[in-house]
């Protein structure tokens, strides 16, 4: 039974956005390089991700079998030229990771990404319940590209998953996994943004807000990280101080703008407020989202589905 003090199962990430210095640059990267569609361009602020498209759901009568998959943002780009890059050791964003719905379509963007931006692919691993490969977009934000494996297929001790670093040989997983169709299929596009990852300047503090205060629990903690999740995930956001031990606030720079969390409700999102408030963290609620800072100034904007 889930318990007050915990996000719903189905809480899920949203979009992240990005403070950038060359929108037509970055988008070129995440539109071209990770496969992102275009799903709307205005005024200094584009939004990539999965476009709309028709979902063919054969549990249903023939005459309403296909229904309208809604576009999914992934990343939003914001542009803002007057802005400089945070200086090394400080807090933000670490990475963001995309989830990608096969194999095929993992291939495919890796594909594009080590044949357009081969400058940016920086790593891969085989994290026994997925396998990622790493890049760095052209104004230094990690992006990680992943594949889940089934969930039958984790293993749990004590009520952590078992995750490792292994390695992956890309052209090996190239090999296996390309295909034509996926690389001429523009529909072959990720799923969402399956976790984000964060730099902070202290573990412990990020146990606190995040676990203690803001409801996902600990699924994982390795030396300097820590990784949560609602609903058994592997983890929905992780926090590491790898490169920003003691940071703390940030200041008003290029890169991270904001993590989106989606919960399931109305009720989810007011039990969240409310918990938010008990513990003294200043939240901006204009009835559609909460919004609120974590200890280094992240900010984190939560929503649910039809709230008013």
């Amino acid at each position: 039974m889930l318990q007050q003090d915990q996000l719903a199962a189905d809480t899920g990430m949203g979009a992240v956005s990005l403070r950038v210095a060359d929108l037509d640059r970055m988008t070129a990267y995440y539109r071209d390089g990770v496969r992102l569609a275009v799903l709307s361009a205005d005024q200094g602020r584009v939004v990539l991700g999965r476009p709309a498209a028709d979902a063919v759901v054969p549990s249903l009568p023939a005459a309403s079998a296909v229904l309208a998959a809604p576009a999914v943002p992934i990343v939003v780009l914001e542009h803002e030229p007057a802005l400089r890059h945070a200086g090394p050791g400080q807090a933000g964003l670490f990475h963001t990771a995309v989830l990608f719905d096969t194999r095929e379509d993992l291939a495919a963007a890796l594909y594009s990404v080590a044949t357009r931006y081969p400058e940016s692919f920086t790593g891969s691993a085989d994290h026994l319940v997925s396998n990622a490969f790493y890049c760095t977009d052209p104004e230094g934000n990690g992006v990680e590209l992943y594949w889940d494996r089934d969930r039958t297929a984790w293993s749990w001790t004590h009520g952590m998953v078992d995750m490792d670093t292994k390695y992956i040989d890309p052209n090996a997983f190239l090999r296996e996994h390309l295909t034509q169709v996926a690389l001429d299929d523009a529909a072959a596009r990720p799923g969402r943004v399956g976790h984000v990852h964060l730099s902070v300047g202290d573990v412990a503090a990020a146990r606190e807000f995040y676990v203690d205060t803001l409801g996902f629990a600990t699924t994982a903690g390795l030396g300097e990280a820590l990784f949560v999740s609602a609903g058994g995930y592997h983890h929905h956001m992780a926090m590491n101080t790898w490169q920003s031990r003691g940071a703390g606030r940030r200041q008003l720079a290029l890169g991270l703008g904001l993590v989106r969390i989606e919960v399931p409700g109305g009720d989810d999102l007011g039990a969240l407020t409310e918990r938010m408030r008990d513990h003294g963290v200043p939240t901006a609620d204009d009835g559609r989202t909460v919004a609120f800072e974590d200890p280094w100034a992240n900010r984190i904007e939560v929503t649910a589905p039809g709230r008013d």
